[in-house]
């Protein structure tokens, strides 16, 4: 991947919050992440498809479910970019994680 590749993917907001949500998580799905960034499904998933394409994300099915994560092949300089500006982000970042934790405290996801 190339730097401006990399920034334009990470240049929108909602791809970045993925992102960083993945960071701090380590993996989640689908629905966690439309719950917390308070998007419907579709939209979610488009942004979820052009960061799997980039090479970013890789996905795995569990049943039903579709459980995204940050590529372990990711190359360093991204990796920094990504730790970086997660240390800057990471107040707004538990913020978002809060809203899954409220949201499905005593649910279970239904995608």
């Amino acid at each position: 991947m190339e730097p401006l590749q990399l920034f334009k993917m990470l240049g929108d907001q909602t791809r970045l919050d993925i992102v960083l949500l993945l960071k701090a998580s380590g993996e989640l799905c689908v629905c966690d992440i439309y719950t917390a960034l308070s998007l419907s499904q579709p939209k979610t998933s488009r942004h979820l498809a052009m960061l799997r394409e980039s090479g970013l994300l890789l996905d795995s099915k569990h049943g039903k479910r579709v459980h995204y994560r940050l590529s372990p092949a990711l190359l360093p300089w991204i990796k920094n970019i990504i730790d970086v500006t997660y240390s800057t982000e990471k107040n707004r970042v538990s913020q978002l994680l809060k809203a899954i934790n409220d949201k499905f405290a005593s649910e279970s996801c239904s995608v």
